[in-house]
């Protein structure tokens, strides 16, 4: 009890940095994620996603390129807006970022599913994290 009084001591002063750092750190590799795709069309995207028989390849991995970098920039922004408007947009850049996961996960890595290869990576976290601020938002 005590260890955990102390612990509790320590950590208080920093609570409210905890979900700054799962924000930034979603926000950031989505973000980057994102922009490496650039400039658009991504041409190893679009080659892949017509070789896998994704209609209009060029349009959709554009879209997926422009949908990280906002839903990053999203997760960021929203947590700056403290407001409900912020609220709103933390929960709209975070279900941004389940349907692009859940959309990685059904095209690019289907075999992953209730497998150590899923749990061991880091999409999964992403799809995580993505899940908590669709629900909390900035609650």
């Amino acid at each position: 009890m005590k260890l955990n009084s102390t612990l509790d001591s320590i950590a208080k002063p920093f609570s409210g940095l905890a979900p700054w750092i799962l924000r930034l750190s979603l926000g950031v590799a989505f973000f980057l994620h994102g922009y490496g795709k650039f400039p658009l069309p991504p041409e190893k995207m679009v080659n892949w996603f017509g070789s896998i028989g994704i209609p209009a390849p060029e349009l959709v991995s554009s879209m997926v390129a422009i949908g990280e970098v906002s839903a990053g920039i999203g997760i960021i922004i929203g947590g700056l807006l403290g407001s409900s408007l912020g609220h709103l947009v933390t929960r709209i850049a975070g279900g941004a970022v389940v349907v692009i996961m859940g959309g990685a996960f059904f095209i690019a890595h289907s075999d992953w599913f209730i497998t150590a290869k899923l749990f061991t990576s880091e999409q999964i976290f992403l799809f995580a994290l993505g899940i908590y601020f669709a629900i909390k938002g900035n609650d």
